[in-house]
């Protein structure tokens, strides 16, 4: 067995360069400071496009720094740019900047994107669906119903740019908040008065649970009740803008009831026994913990709060609860199904749902609450429209009483350190890329175990490659779940702009978060800089990356159906792969310059066409990819030899791996050329040693290093092996015939006289 030899390969000086030059120009990157920009787009920003009804803007003030807006002398509210007021950033590293208007009462009134730098939004998803995608927060008040954390977008994402637009998104709705604490938008001039002069602190009356009917509970507003109808429901989705949602599988007529919904406190003693009847109650009193709540859900109607789609251990998801700034959502283990409302006079409900409160969050029950009853409407498998109804609550004054002011005192003593301290943590949402992890927990968990089964197949390579078939058929598998689960599903196709954006990070403002916007992505970029070590770039390139698992697949589909391919010499084949070393380093030189162009110059890679955007893009960028699965179809992984950026990245640093797993002969290239001849990427010099710059670790040499009836050198050996063991040859047994010959001497004996 012997490795490769570097000395040998005439392509080693040209890449010994290019790892010099490679660490000069990451030696040489610096840092560069980031000043607030809003003064420098608000003279090339037509008023009327970020605030309308404005006719003139103030000056920039202010930390943050935002702009007054004014009709004629009337204030009317602030325009700010997103990245002078949050960090958010996406696959660039770069600010999205968005400049947005809000107005006095926290409603926004206008955004528009002004500059960014991500390459998805570049080239391939048409600005008009970006600037929709915008436009969708024009309306909403995050004031007055602040966004709940880990909630998903209330605008729908386009496909192709989730991560770009869910950066977008985070960063309008958390500017929007932090603009309107900054400048006191949140609090009104009534709203301070009224805390100046706020009431003395109420709390519930558990001495008073007199038995009330259905009627005087509805009356005394212990029972609050939402009735919408089909035509209810279409107005709402027209005013939002979905017509096409209005209306859509709604059959029955437009008087009829959607949903009858009912809700009511039952943790407070006389709405409790009133509702729940003096048997139920007591088991939902010795059930609650101090200062926990609960809460009684009904309805009747063509709609169901609970969801069609509820399955144990799941979420209610069409409901939610919402005090100020916090709200929750309830799970299976805060459920209790209810067969009927005890309360004299109370109507027959198809549902009734008995809730606890979450433990790790809190009702105040004095205080307003409520309940938040989303509609959801199915248009298409990737279409869905939803609307919002809100089902206000405050429990009756008659079922509360003035807190003695020594409890008072006393609760706020104790409590003060610790609701500062809660008040830090709670106050700020989870960092974005947490939100997404935590929604990919999944993907996230597939991903890892394909990993983990690609490891295997490395490290017991001997074992796989001696059984031809069984290598073959995983081999297709795993191509497979490349193509369609990590590219076409889960959009996570590594490319060349990732590489050029983390030397951009480098020299600008390199945090780690830019680069978990992604989990996919992260994690496949973590195996393949792990894998470098020990199996060159050809962990990637031959078995996780999604277009060389499409060019490889259409190639064996093409070897099937008899499409002749075409050998290339290897002194040809030489010259043309140097061809995407140079384009790397051209890539890198203008991303020093100018990323942007670097950017725009990556389209070379058919990546974004074929895998991100699936072939719904503009028809030269279509034509582009499928030229270059056209040419793979007569030569094998055709753009991964010669053109492909990202595989000359990822070769550039191979030369440092410290283990070299594929075995060979010593009869291998001298004479023996047979896995020379059937490397499917002519990785493997006349010479016989791999050139791990071009290796895809296919494990094909590997198979043939096994086989004992494709091998000369192991057809050889068993030839000898079988002539050792042949045994000699055994004379064969002749039968001898012995004749008498008479002898001279002796007279011959007379003849018998006839008688």
């Amino acid at each position: 067995m012997r490795g490769s030899s570097a000395v040998r390969h005439g392509s080693t000086p040209f890449i010994r360069a290019l790892c010099i030059a490679w660490l000069f120009c990451a030696a040489m990157l610096g840092h560069a400071a980031q000043a607030q920009r809003l003064p420098d787009y608000l003279a090339a920003a037509p008023i009327a496009e970020i605030f309308p009804g404005a006719d003139r803007i103030g000056p920039p003030e202010g930390k943050p720094m935002s702009a007054r807006a004014y009709a004629g002398d009337r204030p009317l509210g602030r325009i700010y740019l997103t990245s002078d007021v949050v960090n958010t950033r996406g696959y660039s590293s770069k600010p999205i900047d968005v400049l947005v208007g809000l107005a006095d009462d926290g409603r926004i009134v206008g955004a528009k994107l002004v500059e960014h730098h991500e390459p998805i939004v570049l080239i391939g998803i048409p600005q008009s669906k970006v600037d929709h995608f915008i436009r969708g927060y024009v309306g909403l008040n995050f004031v007055d119903s602040p966004p709940r954390h880990g909630a998903p977008p209330p605008v729908d994402i386009v496909s192709g740019a989730t991560v770009t637009l869910m950066v977008i998104g985070d960063s309008i709705t958390r500017s929007a908040i932090a603009v309107a604490r900054a400048y006191a938008i949140d609090k009104a001039p009534a709203t301070r008065h009224a805390a100046a002069a706020a009431p003395p602190a109420r709390e519930v009356d558990d001495t008073r649970d007199a038995v009330l009917a259905w009627p005087a509970l509805i009356e005394t507003g212990a029972v609050k009740n939402l009735r919408l109808t089909p035509a209810d429901v279409d107005l709402a989705f027209r005013q939002s803008g979905r017509q096409d949602a209005a209306g859509h599988g709604q059959a029955s007529a437009q008087d009829d009831t959607f949903i009858d919904l009912y809700v009511a406190l039952v943790s407070v003693p006389a709405i409790g026994r009133s509702l729940l009847g003096d048997t139920e109650w007591q088991r939902l009193k010795d059930r609650l913990k101090p200062g926990q709540q609960a809460i009684l859900v009904a309805g009747n109607g063509a709609y169901s709060f609970k969801g069609s789609g509820y399955v144990r251990g799941g979420i209610f998801d069409r409901i939610e609860i919402i005090q100020d700034e916090d709200s929750f959502r309830f799970r299976d283990r805060n459920h209790q199904r209810l067969a009927d409302i005890e309360a004299q006079g109370a109507p027959s409900l198809k549902e009734v749902a008995l809730f606890v409160v979450p433990e790790d969050t809190s009702l105040d029950p004095v205080k307003p609450w409520r309940l938040q009853l989303m509609v959801q409407r199915v248009l298409s498998v990737s279409d869905k429209a939803f609307v919002t109804f809100d089902l206000p609550y405050e429990l009756p004054a008659a079922y509360t009483r003035t807190r003695p002011q020594a409890t008072v005192t006393q609760q706020a003593s104790a409590a003060t350190p610790v609701t500062t301290e809660a008040a830090a943590d709670e106050g700020a949402a989870p960092a974005l890329w947490k939100q997404i992890w935590r929604g990919k927990l999944g993907q996230v968990a597939i991903l890892t175990v394909a990993l983990i089964v690609l490891v295997g197949i490395f490290f017991f390579q001997d074992q796989l490659t001696s059984r031809p078939l069984l290598h073959d058929r995983l081999r297709l598998a795993f191509l497979a779940f490349a193509l369609f689960w990590i590219g076409w599903y889960g959009q996570a196709q590594l490319s060349i702009v990732n590489v050029l954006t983390f030397f951009s990070a480098l020299r600008s403002d390199f945090r780690w978060e830019y680069f978990l916007m992604d989990p996919l992505v992260f994690i496949l970029w973590c195996a393949t800089a792990i894998s470098m070590v020990f199996w060159n770039r050809g962990a990637f390139c031959g078995w996780l990356c999604p277009f060389g698992a499409l060019q490889e697949l259409t190639n064996r589909i093409a070897k099937r159906l008899g499409v002749r391919q075409i050998t290339i010499r290897h002194g040809v084949n030489q010259r043309l792969s140097t061809l995407k070393y140079v384009i790397f380093l051209l890539l890198f030189g203008f991303s020093l310059y100018d990323l942007a162009v670097a950017e725009q110059l990556a389209e070379i890679e058919p990546f974004k066409t074929a895998i991100i955007l699936r072939f719904m893009r503009y028809w030269p960028f279509v034509a582009f990819a499928v030229a270059l699965l056209v040419a793979g179809l007569f030569v094998e992984r055709f753009f991964c030899r010669y053109l492909c950026p990202l595989g000359a990245a990822l070769a550039i640093p191979a030369r440092l791996r410290i283990f070299n797993w594929l075995r060979r002969y010593r009869e291998c290239g001298n004479p023996c050329q047979r896995c020379n001849h059937e490397c499917p990427v002519q990785a493997i010099e006349p010479t016989g040693e791999i050139n791990p710059n071009e290796c895809i670790q296919c494990l094909h040499c590997q198979m043939l290093y096994h086989h004992e009836q494709k091998c000369p050198h192991l057809i050889q050996k068993r030839n000898k092996r079988e002539r050792r063991r042949a045994p000699d040859a055994e004379p064969v047994e002749q039968e001898i015939v012995m004749h008498r010959k008479p002898n001279p001497n002796v007279p011959a004996s007379p003849e018998p006289s006839e008688s």
